[in-house]
């Protein structure tokens, strides 16, 4: 069983460029009066506290999240503040929401969500709050490829692996050629971490490849710490919405000042 717990890292800088335009996506697709579906890979936990032990131990929070709201990163009206603001009216001021809790903020009753979450701690803490969804303790990429194209037909998928197994890389775009063949209108969404040894860049150049029509997002960070191979994060969005790429690049310029 793979050991990566995501609350170590919530509320990083990979998290808020992740989900920003996790918000902005859900916020577009749910204006129009159609249901659609809403899937996770590797939902994690859902609900995160940043004044926990595991938080304070990185600290990557205080250089994420809290810098971006300090610095007004998120204007008011931003679909993530929303997000946020509910989920601390909810849990209190230290709380931050997975990618599960920002989904639930904008998903109508109409909406069908599908969780996947395969480590046994983190399912258990997900089924607390994930009553909204169909939770899957399984792997993520078979619950994918056996639900797409769901029904609504309509929708997103966000897939956001641990990557702690290096033959993710290798794997992640023979799942997503898949997938899309499948569910050929569905909005896929990956993130991926940007890493010091580029061990990232033949996935992406594998993905851009199969999907020239995707846009590809890509942002640079000081490390967490020092030696933290981490120093950048991306998201590549196969069928992106109507008007992601400007948020998008107006996020990639907010971190281009870090």
């Amino acid at each position: 069983m793979l050991s990566y717990q995501h609350a170590y890292h919530a509320g990083n800088l990979a998290d808020l460029q992740k989900h920003a335009l996790l918000a902005w996506m859900l916020d577009y697709l749910t204006l129009k009066p159609k249901p659609l579906s809403y899937l996770e890979t590797h939902a994690g936990r859902g609900l995160y506290d940043l004044s926990g032990p595991e938080s304070e131990k990185t600290g990557e929070a205080r250089a994420g999240i809290t810098r971006a709201l300090a610095e007004d990163w998120l204007p008011a009206d931003h679909p993530l503040r929303g997000a946020l603001d509910q989920v601390r009216d909810l849990h209190g001021p230290d709380a931050y929401p997975g990618s599960p809790l920002i989904a639930r903020y904008f998903l109508r009753p109409e909406d069908e969500a599908h969780l996947a979450e395969l480590h046994p701690t983190e399912h258990e803490a997900l089924s607390r709050i994930g009553g909204f969804a169909h939770l899957h303790r399984q792997d993520g990429f078979a619950m994918a490829k056996a639900i797409c194209p769901p029904t609504p037909r309509r929708g997103l998928l966000l897939i956001d692996p641990s990557y702690e197994v290096k033959a993710d890389y290798d794997a992640v775009p023979r799942h997503i050629a898949q997938i899309a063949r499948k569910w050929n209108v569905g909005v896929i969404a990956l993130w991926y971490p940007i890493l010091t040894d580029d061990r990232q860049k033949p996935m992406v150049d594998a993905l851009r490849r199969d999907h020239p029509q995707a846009l590809l997002s890509e942002v640079r960070f000081p490390p967490a710490r020092p030696g933290h191979g981490m120093v950048g994060s991306g998201m590549f969005v196969i069928n992106p919405p109507f008007g992601l790429e400007d948020e998008a690049r107006r996020i990639e310029r907010l971190y281009a000042r870090l």
